[in-house]
């Protein structure tokens, strides 16, 4: 089944529920920072951020810094349009922030 782009009111309504997680300046993806204790715990976060990608057959992409960990996400198969698919993974990625002590 096909995914839909989602409106810009509902992309702005679901960003509430995601503190931290913003709209880039072009409409077409989320994305957000966190900053982390170090090198080792961004690259820990890293790891496992792939693995809840790939649990949800889909990806991000990710830029890694010595404590940050930059995440920014689009569906590829809508156009690179944001989609329900994109606030999936960030639900997911915010659920396992805190384990890794991210902010």
């Amino acid at each position: 089944m096909p995914v839909e782009p989602l409106s810009q009111k509902d992309i702005e309504d679901r960003l509430r529920e995601l503190p931290g997680w913003s709209l880039s300046d072009d409409h077409d993806r989320i994305a957000r920072s966190y900053r982390l204790g170090g090198h080792f715990a961004a690259t820990a976060m890293v790891v496992h951020v792939a693995q809840i990608q790939e649990e949800l057959g889909h990806h991000s992409d990710l830029t890694l810094g010595y404590n940050t960990l930059t995440l920014s996400v689009n569906t590829h198969d809508a156009g690179g349009a944001v989609t329900e698919l994109d606030f999936q993974l960030a639900h997911r990625v915010e659920e396992i922030a805190p384990i890794h002590g991210a902010g």
